[in-house]
This record gives C-alpha cells, structure tokens and sequence, in this order.
C-alpha cells in the first residue's frame, strides 16, 4: 500500500456516501459517525438475499443494458476507440456508467469477485480515453464539439443551469471515483476524477465562471472527492456551488432546481424531488465540514415543509409527473402519484445526514419508511425490472420495465442496495445508536477497543430482536436503541397520518432476561451499562395490524384507510381476489384483522386477512375475504388494480 493508499484508506462508506471518522483534516465533521457497511455482514432472509440478488443479478443486467444501448460506445468513441456518433438519448447517460461502477465497487467489498472488477477496469479505461487533455470528460461534447446533445450549450457548461449535467455527470462520477479507489485500492479511475475535479476548481468560483448546477450531487461528489484527496480547494467549490443557487445563473430554471432564493432563505421543499434532496444532502455534508449553521436552519424548515405536507405513507416523495416533483400542500393524488425511486434514494440521504447532525430519531422514522415500501417497490423481486414513478394506486397500466431510456433509476438502485447494511448503526465515543434491525454481526471500535455486536431477528415480519455483544474486556458505553415512530400514535413524523383508534403500543427492553433501565431521548431508549461478553439485550416490538387514516385535508385519502404492520404498508392486489377487482373494497371500521407469515408467496411475506365488501348486483354490498399484500411486492404478478388507501366505513 503506497503512502496515498495508507493515508486515506479510513473512509467510511455509508449509502452511497463517505464520511471520515478522522478529524485530522477538518475542524468540524458530523457529531455521529456512521459504521460502515463493510463492518457488517447482514445474514437474514430479507436484506441478505437483496444484496445478494444485486450483485448476481441487478449490477449484470445494467451493465449489459449500458453496452446494448450505447452508453459504453459513447465513452469509446469519445475516445478514438471506434467510429461513431454520440448514440444515446440524454447528455447525462454517461453518469449511469458511473452509478453502475460505484454499485459494483461496494458490491465487490463483500462479495469478491474478479470476473466483475475486470470488467470494471475495462470501463474505467473507456473513460479515461474519453477523457479531454485539460479534464473535461462529457461525451456528447467531446464526440463532436460543434453539434454536441441539443440540450448543452455550445460552449462548455453555457446551459450548465439549465439542461447540460455537465456536473451533474461529473459529481456522480467522483462518487464512484472514490467508491472504486475504497473497495480496489487502485487509483485509475481517482486520478481521472481528480483530473477533472481541479478543472472545476480553475473554472469556476469567485472571480471565474459563475454557475448553479442545473441538476445536483456535484456538490456530495466534491466532498468526497476533499475527503479522499484532502484538498480544500474541492470542499470550498461544493460550497461555492451551493451558495451560487439563488443569484440569477444563466438559463437557471428557478424552483424547479432549488434556484429560485439562496439556499439558506429556502424553506419548502419545491421543484424536482431528487434535485432537491441531493442538493439538501449536500448542503448538510457541507454544513458539517464547515459548521454552517444557516444551511442547518434551513434544512429543518425544508425539512418539517416535507412531512408536514408532501410525503406519502410509502414515503415516496415528488407527487407531481410533470416536473417529477413536489406539487402544492396536502397535494398526494394515488393513482397519478410519481414518486420517483430516485427521489426515494435522495431522501434516505438526507434523512441520515440529518440524523447525524441531530441525533433524534424521526429522521430514520423517515428512512425506515421510506426503505422498506417507497424505495424497494422500484425493483422487481427478480432483480431485472424497474419501476420509474410508484403510485399507489392502479387501474392495471402499471408494471415495472427491464429499462429506460432514461434510465437513473436501475443504476441509483445498483449503487443503494450494497449499502444497506451501513444504516443500521451510528456511533460517538461513548454511544452506539441502533437504527435499523436486521440480523447480523457487526465489528465496531467502541473507544480503544473492539465490540461485536450480533442481531437475531425475523424483522421485519417479526418484532423480537436480541443482540449478543462481546466486547474486548468490560466495557462502558451507552447502547441507544431507536424505538420505531410506528408504536406511536403516528407512522410518521408530522399531522399527514395518525392510527386510528390507537393509542402508543408498549415496547419492553431486556438486559440479560431482566427489565433494563433506560432513559427516553431524542426517540430513543438509552441503557448505560458496563457491556461485558456474553450479554444480551432484547427488544420487543408489538407488530400489530393498525389502520391508518389521513388528514382531512389530504382530501385524496378522506373516507379512506390504510393498513400497516411494523414498518409495512400494505395494499390489495387484484390476483388475490376472485373478479380481479379490488377498487370497489370497502372495509369496516370495526372488522378484525389478522396476520399470517406465507414463505412461498412473493419471496416470503406476511399477508393481511380479514373480511371486506364490495358492490353487489342487487345495490348492496357484498362480504369477502380480504387479502393485503406488503406494497413493495405489487406488480411482480403481472398487471392489474391495486390500491393502498380502500374506502372505509
């Protein structure tokens, strides 16, 4: 390992993200650190298989897709490899390339495999040859600098506001830089990155060319890019970029991109759903780094503009197809809903950003929600189709594509999964916050020494979870635990939804089969103990059928229910019902529910019993037997009517 490699190989991943738990290069950083995904080895039957799926499946397919549809040519021909014009439909499918790259990097950091990172490589040299002498790297301009893509300009970053991704490109490239460089140890494709990454930094800035990226993640890319290399110069440009937003850039496109004010006057969430909260994670990283306490602010406004208003029960955001964002207050329609899975992806981002600035646990009520519904609905349980939008609602149109021309979603799905495992745990040096509960076995430095920590658990169909920790020695710190916002009396954070007739369930905390001493913070049960190997915490989570209703004035879901369990929202789907109709449902207010785990059906679920009516012939309803599937698992038997939200009396 060269002096380079040894210097700033203590990244850690998390979600497509890297942080430092070094301060040496920074007065400042997040006040929680994340354990990194590679710490933890997920073994349970849910997440387990996914990750997994990914890697044998997903990653393959997307590649195969990138040579079949032209991106891979587009970098060859910029680069003198072959004759050619630019062949794709967008000038930002190049960045597909490099989400697909960075999904595989993590891929490869548990689960090896020579035959993937060889075929890495061979990208990777693609794109060094399409590289342009100064750094510049955009294939559409480069294959033909005369007539580059309709969209970008006639000169280098012109319509950089409006529709080039020029650093849009670029900042999704040094997110897979720096992944590439983590998991292999080999710098060719970081010194393509940095090539590129110090042209930014001569062009723009003060006193230089003036630009607010039209499409964000340059600016999560650039800290990256500052935490591997330790050049300051990156950090300034994130922050330069994002200062930027708000002052009239040429073409800008206003609130469509977070354009419209500077970002610290900003306090809705307004616009293009996954521009915005890139640009929201970004700001928090950069907040972080630098101690900006204005962009803190306001993220919290944007962020309480969100779950008061615009987020739905899956937590899909971006309702709005026109513009794949945010529409006006209490504006959540079903069956036109857009929620991109992007925009899925980008707000797991920003959730946790924000719980490593705070600490409190209503950001991972978000993320929780979000992860096991609005996010994993994107992807077939094959692994080889895609939903773009997810509503939650169908009149049978919908069903998930084995791509798009426009294809963010496959490869933002690529580079997420691997990641998975580092969400569950976040830490101080005195503290482990437990976030999510997945069975596995993490490894994780608590002060000067080493704890293991394992999870056994059938979460989320089950709500029992015990964790064996062996620590090196006795060791003292504080176990956080997070206690679900689904016991509460509301499924998320805000006064969108609320449990019917349900006040908290109870949780109860055990440590080594005795009742535990907690305190209650921030949404979590903090138990101070002097750990000692061989003990054991449990926790029980009452998973219980619960309705849920909506604000009035969400006027879409008035007269309406829904159905979760634990963090799963259900729906029905029409292959579990006789006329293959499930619209017309009605549900009773007071009919009993019930629960039973099926493993043969959809990759092993726990479906929703009951009874129901419908429309009959004669003008009165008609009783049936209902049947609720988890929302995520819809449309992987074929098309047809599904709905979340049935009518209710």
């Amino acid at each position: 390992m060269n002096r380079f490699q040894s210097r700033f190989l203590i990244v850690l991943f998390f979600s497509g993200t890297i942080l430092f738990s070094a301060r040496s290069q920074t007065n400042n950083d997040y006040p929680i650190r994340p354990v990194p995904f590679t710490s933890v080895k997920v073994t349970d039957d849910f997440w387990a298989p996914r990750i997994k799926l990914n890697h044998k499946v997903t990653i393959p397919i997307a590649l195969n897709q990138c040579y079949k549809t032209g991106r891979v040519d587009n970098f060859k021909v910029a680069g003198h490899l072959k004759e050619g014009k630019f062949c794709t439909e967008f000038p930002f499918d190049d960045s597909d390339i490099f989400k697909i790259i960075e999904g595989a990097s993590y891929s490869l950091q548990t689960i090896p495999d020579p035959v993937l990172d060889a075929r890495i490589d061979s990208l990777i040299y693609f794109i060094g040859k399409a590289q342009e002498p100064d750094g510049y790297l955009y294939t559409t301009r480069t294959i033909d600098p005369a007539h580059p893509h309709e969209w970008s300009g006639k000169e280098r970053w012109e319509r950089e506001s409006d529709s080039s991704h020029e650093l849009y490109n670029s900042g999704h490239m040094f997110e897979a830089a720096v992944a590439h460089f983590q998991a292999t140890g080999k710098r060719s494709f970081l010194d393509i990155a940095i090539k590129n990454a110090d042209l930014l930094v001569r062009t723009f800035g003060p006193g230089k060319l003036m630009r607010s990226p039209g499409h964000e993640v340059v600016e999560m890319g650039l800290v990256k890019m500052y935490r591997v290399t330790g050049k300051r110069e990156y950090l300034d440009l994130a922050k330069f970029f994002i200062d930027s937003r708000g002052h009239h850039s040429p073409y800008s496109r206003g609130d469509y991109s977070q354009d419209h004010i500077p970002v610290t006057d900003q306090t809705e969430a307004v616009g293009h759903a996954v521009r915005a909260t890139y640009l929201y994670s970004g700001m928090a990283d950069v907040a972080a780094m630098t101690g900006d306490k204005l962009y803190v602010q306001a993220l919290d406004r944007i962020w309480n503009d969100l779950v008061t208003y615009k987020i739905y029960l899956t937590g899909g955001i971006g309702a709005q197809a026109g513009h794949e964002g945010f529409g006006p207050k209490y504006d959540l329609p079903n069956l036109s809903a857009y929620n991109e899975t992007c925009a899925s992806i980008g707000d797991i981002y920003w959730n946790y950003r924000l719980f490593l600035l705070h600490g409190d646990s209503k950001y991972f009520d978000v993320l929780e929600q979000t992860l096991y519904n609005g996010m994993i609905s994107g992807i077939s349980l094959s692994g080889d189709h895609f939903f773009y939008p997810n509503p939650l609602e169908s009149t049978g149109k919908y069903s998930r594509s084995e791509w798009f021309g426009c294809a963010c979603c496959p490869s933002n799905v690529c580079r997420f999964i691997p990641s998975v495992p580092g969400y569950m745990y976040g830490q101080t040096d005195s503290r482990l916050y437990v976030n999510l509960f997945i069975q596995s076995k993490a490894n994780v430095l608590m002060g000067n020494g080493k704890l293991e920590i394992e999870q056994t658990t059938r979460y989320p169909w089950d709500g029992e979870v015990k964790f064996s920790l062996n620590p090196e020695g006795t060791k003292s710190f504080e176990l956080a635990v997070r206690i679900p916002g689904w016991l509460s009396e509301k499924p998320l954070p805000g006064d969108l939804y609320s449990f019917a007739h349900s006040p908290e369930r109870k949780f109860v905390l055990k440590v080594n089969s005795k009742t535990a001493s907690y305190k209650m913070e921030n949404g979590y049960a903090i138990i101070s103990n002097s750990w000692k190997k061989g003990d054991v915490l449990t926790l029980s989570l009452p998973m219980e059928v619960r309705r849920v209703e909506a604000n009035e004035k969400l006027t879409a879901d008035n007269n309406r229910v829904a159905l979760m369990r634990g963090p799963i929202v259900y729906c029905t789907e029409w292959p579990d019902f006789k006329d293959h109709q499930v619209l017309n449902l009605v549900l009773n207010k007071s009919a009993p529910l019930k629960s039973e785990f099926h493993p043969e059906m959809l990759g092993g679920i726990v479906i929703l019993k009951g009874e129901a009516e419908k429309p009959g012939i004669s003008g009165r309803n008609e009783k049936l037997e209902l049947a609720a599937i988890p929302y995520y698992s819809w449309a992987n038997r074929g098309p047809g009517e599904m709905q979340v939200w049935l009518k209710s009396k």
